[in-house]
């Protein structure tokens, strides 16, 4: 377990080093299938949905997202790391 954190802060510090969106883009688009890509793309407009009061219905309709992801989307929102907070410009 120890090996596989020290694996993700090697990605995480990777992604650090870059400044703007498109070296972003560029990384994630080589790192990532396209699958992948839409299914980060699709939490972060959920998580977006949600901080904007949108009820689970209204999510999955306007996403196509299951209320499983919605849930667990809500979940980190509530009980995590302050990731999308950070992702959306609202620091935690």
């Amino acid at each position: 377990m120890e090996e596989m954190m020290k694996k993700f802060q090697d990605l995480f510090e990777a992604v650090a080093k870059l400044s703007t969106a498109e070296e972003c883009a560029r990384l994630f688009e080589d790192l990532c299938t396209v699958k992948e890509l839409a299914d980060m793309t699709q939490r972060l407009e959920v998580a977006r949905l949600l901080k904007a009061g949108k009820n689970y219905r209204e999510i999955c309709e306007e996403t196509g997202a299951s209320t499983a992801t919605i849930c667990r989307v809500n979940k980190c929102l509530l009980y995590g790391k302050g990731g999308y907070e950070l992702a959306l410009g609202e620091k935690k």
